[in-house]
């Protein structure tokens, strides 16, 4: 039987380039998706149509009873998941002077609650698993955001939520070892969010060190070699060409117009 891989978020943007890298690694991916349930199918079809395993989910991940049905019906079907990759959240913006406490609430259940009943429940299923000791091991990936990496004020709730996100990688690889390891990736910018033009995206994406845009198949293929390095835990990874070493005052959408016609990381 192959792995057995839970993708949240799975259907769009990076989701689908995670789902597309562990199926085509060989892996049964189960694509967990929130709102986007056309674009889930269309993936299914194109997957199956190549002959890869995809089957999905779906489940509001704010909400507690539908993130531990989620997991009981994967176990349910297919039996015990090997590897989750936490790529789901929600990404608002607001500052410190501003923010909801209820969209806040929202943000922490989706980026910090709903992971950490992940590795919860993929510790558990362990158990379940015919095959102990030595030849067992499972893994839990969390998308993180090189923003925790390099503070800057914008998107406060956002960033709360997924600074305490990277800081829990190292305490459940403790909780939940032996038997699941816990890694983080950390993207740079890699797709437009919200407002952003296109033209302010080309510019903010080559603010880094090297200068260039970072592949969304870079992100996914480092979560695909993290699930499969058995020796991987506690850690973190910067997949965003260095755009962590370069200090913002403002989030890179903001500081890109100017920032990008400045030495030495100007577009080239």
């Amino acid at each position: 039987m192959h792995n057995s891989v839970l993708v949240t978020g799975g259907a769009q943007r990076l989701g689908r380039e995670l789902v597309l890298a562990f199926a085509r690694a060989g892996w049964h991916v189960w694509c967990h998706y929130g709102l986007s349930a056309q674009a889930a199918q269309q993936l299914q079809a194109e997957l199956r149509a190549q002959g890869l395993a995809l089957d999905l989910v779906q489940a509001d991940l704010s909400q507690e009873a539908q993130v531990l049905a989620m997991m009981a019906h994967i176990v349910q079907q297919r039996g015990p998941l090997q590897a989750v990759v936490n790529n789901a959240s929600l990404f608002e913006p607001d500052t410190g002077l501003d923010f909801d406490p209820a969209l806040l609430r929202r943000q922490m259940e989706v980026n910090l609650v709903a992971p950490l009943l992940l590795g919860r429940e993929l510790a558990r299923q362990q158990a379940q698993r015919p095959e102990r000791g030595e030849t067992q091991d499972a893994c839990l990936i969390h998308v993180l955001d090189q923003k925790v990496f390099n503070l800057n004020p914008d998107y406060f709730s956002y960033t709360s939520t997924k600074l305490a996100l990277e800081r829990s990688v190292a305490l459940q690889a403790q909780a939940l070892a032996p038997s699941v390891r816990v890694c983080g990736v950390a993207p740079g910018l890699i797709y437009p969010s919200g407002p952003q033009s296109q033209e302010n995206f080309e510019r903010a994406s080559c603010v880094n060190l090297l200068r260039r845009a970072t592949p969304p198949a870079d992100v996914a293929a480092s979560c695909l070699f993290l699930a499969q390095t058995r020796s991987i835990t506690g850690v973190a990874v910067c997949v965003d060409n260095g755009q962590h070493l370069i200090p913002l005052a403002r989030d890179v959408m903001f500081a890109a117009q100017t920032l990008a016609q400045e030495a030495p990381y100007a577009k080239s």
